[in-house]
């Protein structure tokens, strides 16, 4: 086994640790006027994510010190453990229902979201077992069929809830392993035909998600409706120019725009610190998925590299579709900004599979 470098990539650190203080400051400005009206305390939200930030960072801290290859072993028994939380989240009295969804295991406002830890163990599971069978990817039958399977199977749970936009995060991520590992390119256009109308499928079936992408083409036909979301968006993003109105100074937090430390805090983000905030906070997602690319092209093995791979692309689709729905390029899909949204299973995941890549960038090459 190739000997751990005595440090991880700093870059990699300094891009996380600074997303993850411009987060909790977002957190703030976003949610405060809400946690007031709510729970008679300004300070609700962010202290709640502080408490998050700092648990997830310990579980960085763990991760990045901790062999990757450990992960390598536990991959079945931590697909199984998903699935069966996946099952009984959706059993009433045992799931909560938050946004529509049932989606939520735990006790009054403290719980789990199943659906982000199948993301991790997802990417986890697809990197064993192309890493060890990788000669098979390319046999549709033997290789790839059998890793399908599994996503497949995944996602419909995760539908059952339903979670479109976490369902998608973990299959966007799942097939570029998946590619990356040497899946024919013939095999996975054909699937993609069949995926585009499965999709359109699972529009048709569900009023809502109907509404949404009508909203997404024209939000002004029924603005305070299905389009409401979407202009109230814009309506931040507009004013804020190239500079922002400043910190604390956003309007539209002020019951406009529906839960702004959460799924469009980025609106909010670019309403008080404007074009260069935005731009400052892309780029350090850029960093991040560059400095994963690096760590999965330096890794020695290739099950490093697919591990690398994958939780580059969980960051990666789920900060290109929050920011394409943010800005109206996609329609909305309830997804969160990585390190920046407001959220305990989502922050404290992301920051375990950040730990876990820069465990990998220790054994580069």
């Amino acid at each position: 086994m190739v000997k751990a470098k005595t440090a991880p990539d700093w870059w990699l650190i300094v891009a996380v640790v600074s997303l993850l203080a411009i987060g909790i400051v977002m957190v703030y400005s976003a949610g405060s006027v809400l946690a007031f009206h709510d729970y008679g305390d300004s300070y609700y939200f962010v202290k709640r994510q502080l408490l998050f930030a700092v648990l997830g960072l310990a579980a960085m801290f763990v991760t990045m010190n901790v062999d990757y290859h450990v992960w390598k072993r536990y991959a079945k028994v931590g697909m199984v453990i998903c699935f069966a939380l996946l099952i009984i989240v959706l059993i009433p009295g045992l799931g909560v229902v938050r946004g529509g969804a049932r989606s939520w295991l735990g006790i009054g406002s403290f719980g789990i979201q199943p659906s982000e830890f199948m993301k991790l163990a997802m990417v986890v599971y697809l990197s064993y077992r192309l890493s060890e069978s990788q000669h098979t990817i390319t046999n549709f039958l033997k290789g790839l069929m059998p890793a399908l399977l599994i996503m497949g199977t995944a996602f419909g749970l995760i539908m059952l809830q339903p979670d479109l936009g976490t369902g998608t995060v973990m299959v966007g991520a799942s097939l570029l392993v998946i590619y990356i590992s040497g899946a024919r390119i013939q095999h996975l256009m054909s699937l993609a035909l069949v995926g585009v109308a499965g999709f359109v499928a699972l529009i048709l079936a569900a009023p809502y998600r109907l509404l949404r992408i009508t909203a997404f083409l024209d939000p002004w036909k029924d603005p305070l409706g299905s389009g409401y979301q979407i202009i109230q968006s814009l309506y931040a993003i507009g004013p804020g120019g190239l500079t922002g109105l400043g910190f604390g100074a956003s309007r539209q937090k002020y019951s406009y725009m529906p839960e702004p430390q959460t799924d469009f805090i980025f609106a909010i983000l670019a309403e008080e610190l404007g074009f260069i905030g935005c731009t400052a906070v892309i780029i350090l997602f850029m960093i991040v998925v560059w400095r994963g690319m690096r760590a999965a092209l330096a890794a020695p093995d290739m099950f490093g590299s697919l591990l690398a791979v994958g939780i580059v692309g969980i960051v990666a689709v789920q900060v290109l579709i929050n920011v394409g729905v943010v800005i109206g390029l996609m329609p909305v899909t309830g997804i969160t900004l990585p390190l920046i949204s407001y959220g305990g299973s989502s922050l404290t995941l992301m920051l375990t599979a950040l730990g876990i890549l820069l465990n990998i960038s220790r054994y580069a090459r």
